[in-house]
């Protein structure tokens, strides 16, 4: 059996298929994959902020597109670029295990984030990160950066910046974990929805559901799901200011925070429940939130 696998064109990307096509065939080895590499619009536009160009689907929509055309069979995608409301007939089918979800810091001299000198430029795309850089460092300046992970770090070392802010998941599925300067605390910067996990998207009906569910992992689908419903309770997309962690010990665990990208406001609560009831907990998780008045901070963004 031969599927059509699409995907974006990144090293990362490719390595995130590849790890993909990898798992499916060692539960699956009568399975062939041809891959094909979609340019989409968060890649067409490098030099404008994303949160400029609407967050929604801008890394996957092409692809999702000829999924639901039929010119492919599955989708792989990172996980936080993924919507919360997919493309009708279209869904998340399965997850595999997830990465640690946490942010890194990459910095010149290897200096942690707490002794980086007073102005220090760093670099991100993402609002959330923006955001609680500022909120934990005041003193620091932020620039926006663009590009691939080795787009990235070349800028770094040619000095345009003193150090990035990046998923560490990325960075160890490329072979770069040597480079980390510091792994950053959950505690003060937490995550992006989805971030260290790759979804599959498939057709509601295809006829290869069984075989994309053979590598889904259950805990890190609970988890993912569970913050997704917060995301989407919350009206927000990926490039709103919005942070959460979970892990799953006998219950599901949620932390979650809103920021105001200036960094001057964070709120923040935590719930928890039984694993399936994760579409509550995530709800219930949001509506704390709007209850404290992140919606006074959100109603900016959406």
């Amino acid at each position: 059996m031969k599927l059509n696998i699409g995907t974006r064109g990144s090293n990362l990307a490719i390595a995130q298929t590849n790890y993909i096509m990898n798992l499916i065939v060692e539960k699956n080895p009568n399975v062939e994959f041809n891959i094909d590499i979609i340019k989409t619009t968060g890649d067409k536009i490098l030099d404008v902020p994303l949160g400029k160009i609407g967050g929604k689907g801008i890394f996957v929509k092409e692809i999702d597109e000829a999924l639901l055309n039929g010119k492919i069979d599955l989708a792989v995608h990172s996980m936080k670029d993924i919507p919360t409301d997919i493309i009708k007939n279209l869904e998340i089918v399965s997850v595999p295990t997830r990465e640690d979800s946490c942010d890194v810091l990459i910095s010149n001299n290897n200096i942690n984030f707490d002794y980086l000198p007073k102005k220090s430029i760093v670099g991100t795309s993402s609002i959330r990160r923006q955001a609680e850089i500022l909120f934990n460092r005041k003193d620091l300046c932020i620039k926006n950066i663009r590009g691939n992970i080795e787009t990235r770090l070349r800028k770094l070392n040619e000095g345009g910046f003193d150090a990035l802010v990046m998923a560490h998941a990325g960075l160890k599925r490329l072979g770069f974990e040597d480079i980390i300067s510091q792994k950053l605390s959950k505690e003060n910067f937490l995550p992006a929805v989805g971030q260290g996990a790759i979804g599959i998207v498939a057709q509601s009906n295809s006829e290869h559901l069984e075989l994309f569910q053979t590598i889904n992992d259950e805990r890190s689908m609970q988890r993912i799901f569970a913050e997704r419903a917060l995301l989407k309770h919350l009206g927000g997309g990926c490039q709103v200011p919005i942070g959460a962690c979970t892990y799953i010990d006998q219950e599901l665990y949620m932390k979650a925070a809103v920021f105001s990208s200036n960094g001057k406001q964070k709120i923040e609560t935590d719930v928890s429940g039984k694993p399936k009831d994760y579409n509550r907990i995530g709800i219930k998780c949001a509506e704390s939130l709007i209850d404290k008045g992140g919606n006074d901070i959100l109603v900016k963004f959406l």
